[in-house]
């Protein structure tokens, strides 16, 4: 594995200006730039994905204001954390993709961890159920939905070799599953019973 250089530290290497506007209007052609030499359609599958895995770590922040479980916070800054890197790999051109390298076997052991913890203190459902018993879990349900979009597109620039490191679709299935198991932690804690999708 490559030396990690942040993504700011990688900016300024670049000559990117760190005291900028908030806006650079060099998208209103309808590009954007990668992390490395080149621009690409704001449509790119590639920034198709890294515009979901955005979406999902700004879902994971609702969760997190709202979920009132001690353990939940905690785990989901960290995750929002790993999305942060797992966004940077992706939009980083090929040669530069391991330079921003952080997402691996250990941070996938990590979630199926924190995961099986859970699993120990919250009642697994036998149904599929329905999202909305706690503003928690609804958040974290959302969230998950998103994840499982951003799985989608990642796995597509996988098959399409546009990336290579197996371990972020492996990383987003499993934070799928970290999500479902956290909002049955909210909805117990709060003491709501899950709903159910079939009619009792």
């Amino acid at each position: 594995m490559g030396k990690i250089i942040p993504v700011q530290a990688f900016y300024k290497r670049s000559g990117y200006n760190a005291r900028m506007t908030f806006y650079t209007a060099k998208g209103d052609d309808g590009t954007t730039g990668l992390l490395g030499e080149g621009r690409v359609p704001k449509y790119h599958v590639r920034m198709e994905a890294v515009g979901t895995l955005d979406e999902a770590s700004a879902a994971l922040g609702l969760a997190r204001a709202r979920c009132e479980a001690s353990q939940t916070p905690r785990i989901l800054l960290d995750a929002q954390r790993d999305l942060y890197k797992l966004m940077a790999e992706v939009a980083a051109t090929p040669e530069n993709a391991e330079t921003f390298r952080f997402i691996d076997e250990a941070r996938v052991a990590w979630l199926e961890h924190e995961t099986d913890e859970l699993s120990k203190v919250v009642e697994m459902p036998k149904e599929f159920i329905l999202p909305g018993d706690t503003f928690g879990g609804a958040a974290l349900s959302l969230a998950r939905a998103i994840i499982r979009r951003a799985e989608r597109r990642v796995v597509e620039l996988f098959d399409g070799e546009v990336v290579v490191n197996p371990h972020l679709q492996r990383y987003l299935n499993r934070l799928s599953s970290l999500c479902f198991v956290l909002e049955l932690l909210e909805n117990q804690h709060a003491g709501r019973k899950t709903s159910l999708a079939k009619s009792e």
